[in-house]
């Protein structure tokens, strides 16, 4: 099976990093032009020095409806869309005020919802697109320690669904990519305070997933590659037949059969 994704324009969100950065890495190997996006221009300039190649960026905070009429102004035809952009923060429900609430739902939901908008119609008038949207295991599996990224993350992927039956016979593909716990960036930014001389990283990672998400049958998080695999998959014409679908890279955390 070979993977050609060569002529396609994708725009990866929330890419100068972690799942973000490995998903552009991996379109771009497979032959797509990447634009990597991120709210700091540093990040972005330091992003694409990593990456290389044809790949170009925009800075721009997509959390707001100004962020998103910008980038859609500087990349105004993508053939792809990876929503990735995202954000979470491990805070007690009680302890959960409106602005965090509202901070996940804009970053998380809004962002995807917007770009969806303004995306989607062109794809179709061309007849081929795909528009990935990135979940979570717990959108199904709410994490009791943020409810509010739960909250979040089940949006996502009912926004895939509902979009990929509006875009039903158009050539355009809308699906959602569930990750469970990956040995990201922001996992590691999560996880720093448990790490010792003794305890490794990836130790660290491993007894997280033993502790907090016991269901998982691989018993350690996923890499960001392994997360990005699975998207570059579905973001390439082989995955023509796939649309509405939650498509789970969680190394068997939600035990469920469908």
């Amino acid at each position: 099976m070979k993977i050609d994704l060569s002529g396609k324009l994708a725009l990866v969100t929330g890419s100068t990093e972690g799942i973000g950065y490995a998903i552009a890495r991996g379109l771009q190997e497979a032959g797509a032009q990447v634009v990597i996006n991120g709210r700091s221009e540093a990040k972005v300039a330091t992003a694409l020095a990593r990456l290389g190649g044809q790949s170009r960026g925009h800075a721009a905070d997509l959390a707001t409806p100004e962020g998103c009429d910008s980038l859609v102004a500087a990349v105004p035809q993508p053939d792809i869309v990876v929503n990735n952009l995202g954000i979470f923060q491990p805070l007690d429900f009680f302890e959960t005020d409106d602005s965090i609430w509202d901070r996940h739902w804009q970053v998380n939901v809004m962002a995807g919802v917007r770009l969806a908008r303004a995306y989607l119609p062109s794809m179709a008038s061309r007849g081929w697109g795909r528009l990935i949207f990135l979940g979570s295991e717990s959108a199904f599996n709410i994490p009791v320690e943020m409810v509010h990224y739960g909250v979040s993350k089940t949006a996502d992927v009912a926004v895939a669904r509902g979009l990929a039956k509006r875009m039903a016979g158009t050539g355009v593909t809308v699906n959602s990519v569930l990750p469970g716990p990956t040995m990201s960036e922001g996992a590691a930014e999560m996880l720093k305070g448990h790490v010792t001389a003794e305890r490794s990283f990836e130790q660290v990672g491993v007894d997280f997933v033993k502790m907090h998400r016991p269901t998982s049958i691989i018993g350690r998080p996923a890499t960001v590659e392994e997360v990005a695999n699975m998207v570059v998959y579905v973001a390439s014409p082989l995955a023509s037949a796939t649309t509405g679908a939650a498509l789970r890279v969680d190394g068997g955390v939600v035990d469920s059969l469908v």
